[in-house]
């Protein structure tokens, strides 16, 4: 039970979260911002988590998940009610600071603790469970966001996203015993710092692979945009396109448990990253929409897959007492991937054209694949 009460917390947070984003963005730019202030309200985002995720899982290791998982829902609800109240400018990049901040207290917390919810037996399961629940939600949010725009306009929209944000927040105030306690016992020693879980090999490669199943994840929702219309696509062929990976990832992770059966958490991972790699070599040589939804779904069933699986390896990996830290320092590489690849990407569409960022993104993937296939010899 504590893991499905643990998942209703997920999917409504995250609901709040990702449809954050597409407020935001929006209301920016119909209050004249530029796309590069629009940039700059999404790169703050990922300010905090980048610089201070492995420090939020070493709290959630030390006191337990509850004060962190209260801490990020309260702010969330802060932050969107913040804006409602000053719709400006200035509002929306304290905003966005504080949405980026304030999830990833939840997100680092509860990815750090889902494995050993029930029983560390139930680990895979959990995390299938709790990637299905972000898919779920990270579909919804934005929908929901975009509806609300259209009939409630921005403003009400950020009191809508809001609400969703209560019952976590009742949840974790008034009945938080779900949630298990602290990792260490009043005896526990588990020391060291955060490069300590990086100079493990098994560790490292595996939040490496992470990093570059994230990057891969934003670049072709980064790209694909970029690519539909280059070639042709209108907006609604695209969103089209983009939806099918979408529902690869829900459709994916949906059937985990049953895949979890047959093969180990490395495997998988090891199978995924190269299936992902594969999908992005085909996206170059396709310009039908059909072809590009099939190659789509394709890769959402391979990114899809990979980040739930590095997920529970990194945290049976991990020292003893130290599972959420890990989980900040899978963060802290993935958010510093959001950063750079994208930049690093269109730099080399601009100058090269669209195969170039496809087949590199592919060659990133394969190297993930080659170090989680190394650390298992």
């Amino acid at each position: 039970m504590a893991i499905y009460l643990t998942l209703v917390l997920i999917v409504l947070n995250h609901i709040a979260f990702g449809g954050s984003r597409v407020v935001v963005a929006l209301f920016a730019l119909e209050s004249g911002a530029t796309q590069m202030e629009v940039g700059i309200l999404m790169a703050l985002y990922a300010l905090c988590p980048m610089l201070f995720a492995i420090a939020i899982g070493r709290l959630a290791d030390r006191v337990g998940p509850r004060l962190p998982m209260l801490l990020g829902s309260v702010g969330l609800a802060a932050a969107l009610s913040l804006t409602a109240i000053w719709p400006m400018m200035a509002t929306l990049y304290i905003a966005s600071f504080l949405l980026g901040t304030s999830f990833h207290f939840f997100f680092v917390t509860v990815t750090g603790i889902a494995g050993g919810i029930g029983g560390t037996q139930h680990r895979s399961r959990n995390y299938a469970l709790v990637s299905l629940g972000f898919s779920g939600a990270g579909f919804l949010g934005p929908l929901i966001a975009g509806f609300a725009i259209d009939y409630l306009g921005h403003i009400r929209t950020f009191l809508v996203l809001a609400s969703f944000t209560v019952i976590p927040v009742l949840m974790l105030w008034l009945r938080p015993g779900f949630l298990p306690g602290a990792a260490k016992s009043p005896g526990a020693t588990a020391t060291g710092g955060a490069m300590d879980l990086w100079r493990a090999p098994r560790l490292r490669n595996t939040f490496i692979a992470s990093g570059f199943i994230s990057a891969g994840w934003d670049l072709f929702n980064f790209y694909m945009p970029v690519y539909g219309h280059g070639i042709g696509l209108s907006a609604s062929v695209i969103g089209i396109i983009l939806g099918a990976f979408a529902l690869a990832t829900f459709v994916i992770r949906a059937l985990l448990p049953w895949l979890l059966k047959r093969s180990t958490e490395a495997q998988i991972l090891v199978y995924a990253i190269f299936v992902g790699a594969f999908a992005f070599t085909l996206f170059p040589f396709f310009k039908n929409p059909y072809a590009l939804c099939a190659v789509s779904f394709l890769l959402g069933l391979g990114v899809g897959c990979g980040q739930p699986m590095s997920m529970s390896l990194i945290y049976s990996l991990a020292p003893t007492g130290r599972a959420s830290e890990a989980a900040g320092l899978r963060v802290t590489v993935n958010n510093f991937t959001h950063l750079v690849i994208p930049l690093v990407f269109g730099t080399l569409g601009t100058a090269f054209g669209y195969a170039p960022v496809w087949l590199a993104n592919s060659a990133l993937l394969g190297v993930g694949g080659w170090l989680v296939r190394r650390s298992r010899s």
